[in-house]
Order: C-alpha cells, then structure tokens, then sequence
C-alpha cells in the first residue's frame, strides 16, 4: 500500500511524493490526511482509505514504514516480494511492517479498506550516534516483516498519530517527536531482541529540580510564538530526550505537549482581546497550519469559535 516514496536528496522533507501519482493509477488511495506541511520531525505520517487491488510494493530506502488499521477493516493483505511471503489478517489494531529499501514486490489488497495509517520512521532513530537508543542498524534487518503485530502500545501510538493527523493542535509536534521515540523504542525493545541505551532503562529515576525546571518553562514562555523542539528542551535541562518527556510529566503532573498546548490556548485568549491581530495571523504564530484548524482546536478547547470569543470580551468590556 505504498503512497509515497524516498524522495531526491535535498528535497524539502514534507514534499509532495514524487510517486503518488503512480500509486494513483495502480490502486486507488484515497488521501484522508497527511503530515505534509504540518512541519512534524521524527516521523511522517498519512491516513488513507485503499481500494482493492494488486499493486506494486516498494519502500523508501532511509525509512521503515509502518501501517496500523486505526478503523477496523476484518480484510485480507498477501505480500510477496524476495524472502517475504505472508498474508496479514487486517483489523483494529494491527500493525504490519516494511523493510526499507523494497523495490520488487506485491501486495494483494483483498477488500477495500478504510482508515489505514501509513508511518515512515527514519533509520536514524536506531543510530549508533542517537543517544537514546544506542543499538545499531543491523539490529533493524532482524525485525519480522512477514508477521503482523497485535501490540496495544503500537496501536495506541497509532491512534494518537491518526488523531493528530485529522485533528491538528497547537502541540502537535511535540507530541510527534515524542511518539517516533517510544514507536522506535517499542520497536527495538520488543521485536529485535537487542539491548537499549541505559537512558530507556534508567527513564523514571530521578526528576527536573527546580532550577532546570525553571529554565524549560522560561524557555516554552519565550517561545509560544515559535517552534518548540523536544530535543532542544531536553538540552537545556540538561537531559536525554527520552528522560526529559519523563521527568517533565512528573514534575508538572502533564507531558510537554499537553503543558505547550494549555499555554499556548492561554496565549491566544490573550492575543484575542488585544487588538485586531486577525484570526490567522494569530494561527500561524500558535503552530496550526491554518486558521480552520485553530478555530476547531480553540472551539474544542472553549466551546467558542476565537471570533466568538473576541466578540463576547469586546462586549463585556464596553459594559463596564
């Protein structure tokens, strides 16, 4: 169920496909939603509906890719390509993967199918150089390819990662950052067999003390307007990216990007009832790709549309 492909080097990492027009006339997918220009690092992402087929099977040669049945489809999938014969039972949950690099293969869609969400996780999350998970490359050529995997926390990240995809937040891509790590992570720890970096495995000792944790909330008060990185977060408290997600939910009682996204909704309640800075602009500076997403985040957050809720202020203040 290929939708996209490795792209030319230098190319813009959300960049349309250069092969989805192919995937288009081969077998019918149906784009529900993608992480292009959502401006997510870490991994990228797409939900489509597939149409029954028999269609190439190819894979990016920098990436795994990952798809989960978000939805519940009870079909049928048989892959063949050269030293992988399998047919996957495909419903809620299930998660199958695609070694990087394929070029020659098939893959027999037996019934259409809705709601299958595409994962594309870098390599370079299993690198020696990463310093959270230290196992090497090679260890990813012993993952099962032909098998599929009925994993409540692949298919939990999955859904949050689909959630994410059909409704944008403010904190969007800090949670994304944070979800490639545990998916790499859950990939290593439980399907190859090898050993993790003592960072994983020392996660929930110790916490952010006052003053580190002083300096990263300093740092998210400056920065609500611009792009926040969970790495660069983790730098200045002086930690590994996984153990700062840890030890910020501990000290705060919220991981990171539930903490950006209440300020950041607290920062737009204020740019509202200040001036005229128009609805969009006030988008953009909070993280949506669009106005239409950060009215429905702001509506679900307030029960009011920003429109609303400026008028609603406005009032309230020529009443006093």
């Amino acid at each position: 169920m290929e939708v996209r492909q490795e792209q030319p080097a230098g190319a813009p990492r959300n960049a349309r496909w250069p092969y989805y027009d192919f995937w288009g006339k081969h077998g019918p997918v149906n784009l529900l939603s993608t992480s292009t220009n959502r401006g997510w690092s870490g991994l990228s992402a797409q939900l489509c509906n597939v149409s029954k087929a028999v269609v190439p099977w190819r894979t990016p040669q920098s990436e795994i890719r990952i798809c989960i049945d978000v939805r519940g489809n009870n079909s049928f999938i048989a892959r063949r390509a050269p030293g992988i014969e399998s047919r996957i039972v495909v419903r809620r949950g299930v998660a199958w993967l695609s070694p990087p690099g394929l070029q020659d293969g098939s893959v027999d869609i037996a019934e259409d199918m809705s709601g299958v969400l595409h994962i594309y996780l870098p390599l370079s999350h299993f690198s020696l150089g990463n310093s959270a998970i230290k196992v090497d490359k090679s260890a990813i050529g012993s993952l099962s390819y032909e098998s599929a995997f009925d994993d409540p926390l692949l298919a939990e990240i999955g859904c949050a990662i689909a959630s994410e995809l059909q409704t944008q937040t403010s904190a969007g891509s800090l949670l994304i950052e944070g979800l490639a790590s545990c998916l790499a992570a859950r990939l290593v720890q439980k399907y190859t067999g090898a050993s993790i970096g003592q960072s994983i495995v020392s996660l929930a000792r110790g916490a952010l003390d006052r003053r580190r944790l002083q300096r990263v909330l300093e740092y998210f008060e400056a920065n609500l307007e611009s792009d926040l990185n969970l790495d660069l977060m983790a730098s200045i408290a002086c930690l590994s990216r996984y153990h700062f997600a840890r030890a910020f939910k501990q000290a705060v009682g919220q991981p990171p990007h539930r903490y950006v996204s209440a300020r950041r909704l607290d920062r737009a309640k204020a740019l509202l009832t200040q001036g005229d800075r128009s609805l969009v602009d006030i988008a953009l500076a909070l993280s949506f790709s669009d106005q239409a997403s950060f009215t429905r985040a702001f509506r679900q957050a307030t029960g009011q549309a920003p429109g609303q809720f400026r008028q609603l202020f406005g009032s309230q203040q020529d009443g006093h």
